[in-house]
C-alpha cells in the first residue's frame, strides 16, 4: 500500500484591505494545497475554514523601522511552515516574505500586483521581480516580455 503524496505547503500572504480580498478570492485554487495565511489584522483568522493563519506586525513606508518586528515573526512563521510555494497580493508584508522565503526555506515565491494598479505597478511590485519565482500584474497593458507576466486577473 502505497501512501498519497502529501499536498504542496503553500504560504499565502497580504496586508490588510483590498490585498487580502484579492488573495482571499485565490483560495478556490488553493484548495487543493496545504494553506497557511498570513496577513496583519487577527480577525481574518475568521472565515478561513480551520487553516492555520498568523497576525504579524504591519510595514509601510510611513513605518519603515517595524521592519525590525516583522522580520523575526515572519522568519518563525516560514520555519515552521517550510512552505513549498509562497504567494502574495502584497504590499510590504508580502515583499519581505517572498525576499526570507528566498533566504530561509528556497520556496518558489509569486508576486501578483494588486488589481488597483492600472496604470504601473506598485512600489514594492516593482521591487518583487528581484525575489519572486513568478512576477505578476492583473493588467494585461503594464505586462512585458521581460515581467511582469499577465496571467489573469483575481478580481
Amino acid at each position: 500500500m502505497t501512501d498519497a503524496p502529501k499536498p504542496k505547503r503553500v504560504l499565502a500572504v497580504a496586508s490588510g484591505g483590498g490585498h487580502w480580498v484579492q488573495l482571499r478570492r485565490l483560495a478556490p485554487a488553493l484548495r487543493d494545497f496545504d494553506v497557511a495565511y498570513v496577513s496583519v489584522q487577527a480577525d481574518y483568522a475568521e472565515g478561513l475554514d480551520g487553516r492555520r493563519f498568523y497576525a504579524v506586525t504591519d510595514i509601510t513606508r510611513r513605518n519603515p523601522t517595524a521592519i525590525f518586528r516583522l522580520a523575526p515573526e515572519l522568519i518563525r512563521i516560514l520555519l515552521k511552515e517550510r512552505p513549498d510555494v509562497v504567494i502574495t497580493t502584497g504590499a510590504l508584508p508580502g515583499l519581505a516574505t517572498l525576499a526570507l522565503a528566498r533566504i530561509f526555506t528556497g520556496a518558489r515565491t509569486v508576486w501578483i500586483d494588486s488589481i488597483a494598479n492600472c496604470e504601473q505597478l506598485s512600489s514594492s511590485g516593482r521591487t518583487a521581480r528581484f525575489f519572486a519565482h513568478e512576477w505578476l500584474t492583473q493588467w494585461p497593458d503594464i505586462a512585458a516580455d521581460s515581467g511582469p507576466h499577465y496571467w489573469g486577473a483575481v478580481l
